[in-house]
């Protein structure tokens, strides 16, 4: 390895974990959410509302960790062609999965928070889904 190599290996493993780590809350956490619902509404009151709330204040750290490690990768890797043009999907999917949960946490509309839980969570899906897709 060169010294250029060992010099940055460390670093780009530190951006990547960073990367992966927010990623894993922000998709993760919707996924153990999907789960546990049935049980919330079972408990009643308001306890999906309670754990939901404590799942966004504690997830949209992760969001915002791994928009900013995302935007890293893409400062610190030379990508063109096909790569930029995935890596720009990937960056529009990320911003709509952001928008989406944004809305569904603040709606009282029923409609409206399927929909947009939804749309949120198949966009985090696919992000994911890009971003390996550009790790190949």
């Amino acid at each position: 390895m060169s010294a250029d190599m060992e010099a940055n290996f460390g670093v780009d493993q530190v951006r990547l974990f960073l990367h992966l780590l927010g990623a894993t809350v922000w998709l993760g956490g919707q996924i153990v959410m999907l789960g546990i619902l049935p049980v919330l509404r079972s408990i009643g009151g308001d306890a999906p509302k309670q754990v939901a709330g404590r799942f966004g204040a504690l997830s949209w750290p992760f969001f915002g960790l791994a928009v900013v490690t995302g935007i890293w990768n893409m400062l610190a890797v030379d990508g063109q062609g096909n790569y930029a043009a995935v890596l720009g999907i990937k960056m529009l999917i990320v911003l709509v999965s952001g928008a989406a949960a944004f809305v569904h946490q603040r709606t009282d509309n029923p409609g409206l928070r399927g929909a947009t839980g939804g749309i949120g969570f198949l966009a985090a899906l696919l992000a994911m889904f890009l971003g390996l897709a550009l790790s190949h």
